[in-house]
């Protein structure tokens, strides 16, 4: 089982996400460096490639669950967090439908910074564990990761390209009330 495992961790699927995860990290720790549009253009073209490859992730069996670690402090997360809303200002927060709850069609809000800022942490964490180079931590960074995409950030990663979606293309930059369900707040 271990030559599996080492073969499933270093794949061409692991390989890619790597890639992917590590450039959105680096783009979200240098936000401040890009203007709104550029901001907006950049989520609009990664967000669906990391989805794509958080998809692509293999399933593999952990050898060892005491190697699993998180690394992003709550005081790192919020200053990703704080660095994201202070580009997207009034046009963080949106609304979207959420099927799947307990109530039907519930309306529920969201917001831009928190959700890319969940996704930052989670794919930091994954980096970072991935990168301690035993066969214990990749298995588990690639394990937590596939079920971090499944349970938390696939989603959303989807609101949250739906609502860059709607910044980009919908009629929002000079009205008050948001087209589509975004709000002003």
């Amino acid at each position: 089982m271990p030559k599996e495992s080492k073969e499933l961790v270093q794949s061409k699927s692991v390989l890619e996400f790597i890639t992917v995860a590590n450039e959105m990290c680096i783009f979200l720790e240098e936000i401040e460096k890009y203007d709104m549009e550029f901001l907006l253009t950049y989520l609009q073209k990664v967000l669906p490639l990391l989805y794509l490859k958080g998809t692509m992730l293999p399933d593999l069996v952990v050898s060892d669950e005491n190697g699993n670690e998180r690394f992003v402090t709550l005081e790192e997360w919020e200053k990703i967090y704080l660095k994201i809303l202070n580009k997207t200002g009034i046009k963080d927060n949106f609304y979207f439908i959420n099927s799947y709850s307990d109530v039907n069609d519930k309306k529920e809000k969201g917001s831009i910074a928190e959700n890319l800022a969940d996704i930052y942490q989670d794919l930091k964490d994954f980096l970072l564990l991935y990168q301690k180079n035993t066969l214990s931590a990749q298995e588990n960074a690639v394990n937590s990761s596939k079920k971090l995409f499944e349970s938390n950030w696939g989603l959303k990663a989807i609101h949250t390209h739906k609502a860059i979606h709607w910044l980009l293309f919908g009629k929002l930059n000079d009205q008050k009330d948001f087209f589509m369900g975004f709000s002003p707040n």
